[in-house]
């Protein structure tokens, strides 16, 4: 009676579970040691704050927190943000939040993948003047009406990026 043991169900739905799970702890923790590395260590900056209040959301243990906190503050982290911008279908702006180790592996495997779905890498400018930085986060300040084959097109774009073990967050203007 193959596939019928319980425990294998639930070992399997755990497996994806904590998978999920800890890709999500890899990007925070990434997240809290470029932050940390920012504030040299500070744990009253406010945007160290902001990070550590959204791993204790998303319930990361405290130890994880606190060693990527260390991570930062002693410089052997090496975590730096870096925004890329870019213009999707419909000239859609695209500001794409990353946090990396190596920028020199990242930028061109992010360049590999927009360029793979038919977009291209925008200078730095060209799309950050379609939005406002509020806090941690980007808004846009101007909006563009979408197509609906545009939307599916952009749909697929932030999928692939967001797949990405860099990508933070994406932000678009889309309406």
């Amino acid at each position: 009676m193959s596939g019928h043991s319980k425990w294998s169900t639930i070992k399997h739905k755990k497996a994806l579970v904590d998978a999920k799970r800890g890709k999500e702890f890899s990007k925070l923790a990434r997240l809290i040691a470029a932050e940390s590395k920012l504030a040299k260590g500070d744990m009253n900056s406010p945007a160290l704050k902001v990070v550590i209040g959204k791993a204790k959301a998303a319930n990361m243990p405290k130890e994880n927190i606190e060693r990527a906190v260390a991570k930062g503050a002693g410089g052997g982290g090496g975590e730096e943000c870096i925004t890329y911008e870019l213009y999707g279908p419909g000239g859609v702006a695209i500001l794409v939040d990353t946090v990396t180790d190596n920028k020199n592996r990242t930028f061109p495997e992010i360049k590999h993948l927009v360029s793979k779905l038919g977009y291209q890498l925008a200078e730095q400018g060209a799309a950050a003047w379609a939005f406002e930085k509020e806090g941690m986060d980007w808004k846009a300040t101007t909006t563009v009406p979408v197509s609906d084959e545009d939307a599916e097109k952009l749909s697929t774009l932030i999928d692939a990026l967001e797949e990405h073990d860099d990508v933070e967050s994406v932000y678009t203007n889309a309406e």
